[in-house]
């Protein structure tokens, strides 16, 4: 992922468009030129976090004026572009919504599962994602250049906007009380995986339409969150081959 730093040099990346995927600013600093660039950042939707002076040191050394952005490896989608999209091309929409996963090569490898599975949007909370950077690529084989990635500010919104055009969601945590394979994913569907730490957000799971688990027959109770992923997907792909 590429760094930029300063006032300037990061006022033209977003003059010019570019896709940044985070912008970190000194926590305690007062300047009235990083006022007005955060302003632009957040007219894109650009995630801004607060930090201290030395961890803008530890990213770089040089004269940083308090500012720093990585920029995005990829070009990011509009949800409300992809679905029209998907629903005008005849395909049943398959959507993935990760809330709160941070560990860059879980995502990868969820990523190059939902490419193979035919997942039309991945989506993603601004804040609390992890960095789609050079392990993350690596780990998705390619996949994140092929399957949209959304950024979306709430994913309690896009849980709404989604259950309004139509599609359901299907939130996958162990504290379902029904299998994973009673739900009907031949219809238009949306999946919600959450953080290994803590799982789906309650306010998620309330949003969901159901809520569906893995078995488990050993003694570990949860699987890796890219490995539950993957489980849940090919459940909806088996489903969707045996209808045709």
């Amino acid at each position: 992922m590429s760094l930029i730093f300063g006032i300037k040099p990061i006022y033209e990346a977003l003059r010019a468009g570019k896709e940044i995927d985070k912008i970190l600013v000194q926590r305690d600093i007062r300047n009235p030129e990083i006022v007005q660039l955060l302003k632009m950042a957040r007219t894109q939707n650009i995630p801004v976090a607060y930090v201290p002076v030395f961890k803008l040191e530890k990213i770089t050394s040089k004269n940083h004026q308090g500012i720093v952005a990585y920029l995005a490896q990829i070009s990011y989608a509009k949800l409300e572009n992809v679905l029209p999209s998907v629903f005008e091309s005849g395909q049943i929409p398959l959507l993935l919504l990760l809330d709160r996963i941070t560990d860059v090569r879980n995502f990868g490898a969820i990523a190059r599962s939902a490419e193979c599975a035919g997942v039309h949007a991945i989506v993603l909370p601004e804040k609390g994602s992890a960095q789609i950077n050079a392990d993350a690529m690596k780990t998705s084989a390619g996949a994140l250049h092929i399957v949209n990635v959304c950024r979306e500010k709430s994913l309690l919104q896009v849980v709404k906007y989604l259950q309004n055009s139509g599609i359901q969601v299907v939130a996958c945590s162990e504290k379902a009380t029904e299998l994973i394979y009673t739900a009907n994913y031949t219809l238009p569907t949306a999946i919600i995986v959450g953080s290994e730490e803590n799982g789906i957000s309650p306010e998620l799971l309330r949003s969901a339409d159901c809520i569906r688990k893995i078995p488990m027959l050993g003694k570990i109770t949860s699987l890796n969150v890219s490995v539950a992923t993957g489980v849940i997907l090919y459940e909806v792909v088996r489903q969707r081959i045996l209808k045709k």
